[in-house]
């Protein structure tokens, strides 16, 4: 059965969702992050996927004593990424309690740095960004879009020996219109023995479902829960955490 990863995106602090990207649709969800991550915990979900919005649109990490806080009073697996441009800050994530790291931006920007990560610290440790708008790769908190082919972009990662790719279609992400399934469906198969999480759209315990069926073995799931679309007890109930 997929895995549902509950999302706690961070700006001043505070948990926060945007749509599409736009950091002028920041919307705040919740004052304390900890005090949601004990949620999501309490609820029986295993992982967290925590981003430092911050951080992704500067040059180093900046939210990384919330991270601490959250790995500190809870049990969970913490995906953390944005922000993370040098060695330095990829040190401190992990010193904070991050479980695994994801790197975007650098994988696009600093292609020799990222890939030491890498052998540094395992394919079990660090997960290769791929975010997308129009099939191209975007960085720096989805501010700017390269010219890297989606595809082409993580296959030759893939061949590096990513096993794991964190990947949200941009044009969807915080709008509750569904997730991009033929976008996960044509990366897998490129990718045949890698871990693909599917990140934005998602507004019902059906679009879950709908992943699952496509064999997307994850899902990261923000706003559908912020919003009550998918609530807490959903995830419970069908064991999804």
């Amino acid at each position: 059965m997929i895995q549902v990863i509950p999302a706690i995106d961070i700006i001043g602090g505070k948990c926060v969702r945007l749509t599409r990207g736009d950091y002028d649709s920041s919307r705040v969800y919740g004052e304390n992050p900890v005090d949601m991550a004990k949620r999501f915990s309490d609820a029986g979900c295993r992982q967290l996927h925590v981003v430092d919005l911050d951080g992704a649109r500067s040059s180093h990490i900046v939210n990384y004593k919330t991270l601490e806080k959250i790995a500190t009073h809870t049990a969970l697996v913490i995906d953390f990424g944005g922000g993370l441009k040098s060695d330095e800050d990829v040190r401190i994530a992990f010193d904070c309690g991050a479980a695994m790291i994801t790197g975007g931006s650098v994988a696009v920007k600093s292609p020799d740095m990222f890939e030491r990560w890498l052998v540094k610290y395992g394919a079990d440790k660090v997960i290769l960004g791929a975010d997308a708008n129009a099939g191209k790769v975007a960085t720096d908190g989805w501010l700017e879009q390269s010219d890297y082919d989606l595809l082409e972009f993580v296959k030759a990662y893939y061949k590096k020996g990513i096993r794991q790719v964190i990947s949200t279609d941009i044009s969807v992400d915080g709008t509750l219109e569904g997730p991009s399934i033929d976008m996960y469906r044509s990366m897998m198969e490129v990718l045949p023995e890698a871990r693909v999480i599917a990140s934005g759209g998602v507004s019902s315990v059906d679009d879950i479902y709908r992943l699952n069926d496509a064999g997307v073995p994850a899902v990261i799931v923000g706003k559908a829960i912020y919003e009550g679309r998918i609530t807490l007890n959903d995830l419970e109930r069908i064991a999804l955490c």
